[in-house]
């Protein structure tokens, strides 16, 4: 059932509770919410094992919260409307493709997105330098099966996009072409998720980074405010890294994240950032909640 809707916001995570019945164990996660917004790419941050791909699957619908609710437009994803499943694809980190060609494989489940464009998919091949001739998807290398994938994700021109680890399986070309995939199809109604551990692959295509962790988003901020608050440094002094929320010695020197001292802004580095969350927390949250 439809409900009112915030239209800058195309998902909302509402205090949702999960944990696998089989495994005893805490819970995966406990009364955490999130908010996305269109025409963002997300950046999706956490330790191994804090929760991005079962985030993932439960905001796609595929997993049941035990309480709390996922919605997508105002409607629950559970529910599984053909209008809200036709606007969302999910890109997982494992997966195969069947024993079939392209061209079945982009028939049969091409009919399944109503803004499918078998052109699109062709040019995103193109820029994987993928040959679209391919007679059976099962005998490709998992590298090739992940390009396959992400074509035909982009092509279907869904409004929200989650990817888990895209980059895992790929070369270092790959990354590039993948990168300059995203930049290509982003536009103001798309939404795109990317989980990863693998934070140098996507710090030049993310507009907005969230940090998880024990059931608790510890940062959940534009990299334009990012920037605008912190500074990262790569060839820091030791003097530097003293006034430092967080510094790890390099070859050439420190990595650093520091408070903003009002000059120039630096480019982000997703890896310091994400370190200094962690060793940090309680002053990164102060320096974001301050006025």
């Amino acid at each position: 059932m439809n409900e009112t809707k915030n239209e800058n916001l195309i998902m909302q995570v509402e205090r949702i509770a999960f944990n696998y019945g089989w495994r005893q164990q805490k819970s995966v996660f406990s009364d955490f919410s999130l908010s996305l917004e269109r025409g963002k790419v997300y950046g999706l941050l956490g330790l191994n094992g804090a929760g991005k791909s079962t985030l993932i699957y439960l905001m796609a619908g595929l997993l049941t919260p035990k309480s709390g609710r996922v919605t997508i437009d105002g409607c629950n994803v559970r529910d599984r409307l053909p209008s809200t499943l036709g606007n969302l694809f999910v890109v997982p980190e494992e997966f195969e493709l069947p024993h079939m060609s392209l061209k079945e494989y982009a028939t049969l489940n091409g009919a399944l997105y109503p803004r499918f464009s078998y052109d699109d998919l062709l040019r995103n091949l193109e820029l994987f330098d993928i040959n679209p001739e391919i007679k059976s998807l099962s005998s490709l290398s998992m590298g090739q099966k992940k390009k396959v994938l992400m074509s035909f994700a982009f092509a279907t021109h869904t409004d929200l996009m989650l990817m888990d680890e895209p980059t895992n399986g790929l070369d270092i070309p790959g990354k590039s072409q993948f990168r300059r995939l995203v930049a290509r199809e982003m536009s103001d109604n798309r939404t795109i998720v990317i989980s990863t551990h693998q934070v140098r692959d996507i710090d030049r295509c993310i507009e907005h980074v969230v940090i998880i962790d024990n059931s608790k988003v510890l940062l959940d901020e534009s990299v334009a405010r990012i920037t605008s608050k912190l500074q990262f440094v790569e060839n820091g002094t030791a003097t530097d890294a003293q006034r430092a929320i967080y510094s790890q010695p390099s070859v050439t020197g420190y990595s650093i994240v520091a408070p903003s001292n009002g000059g120039d802004e630096t480019e982000i580095n997703l890896e310091t950032l994400f370190n200094a969350t962690l060793g940090n927390r309680d002053k990164i949250t102060e320096i974001f909640n301050a006025k």
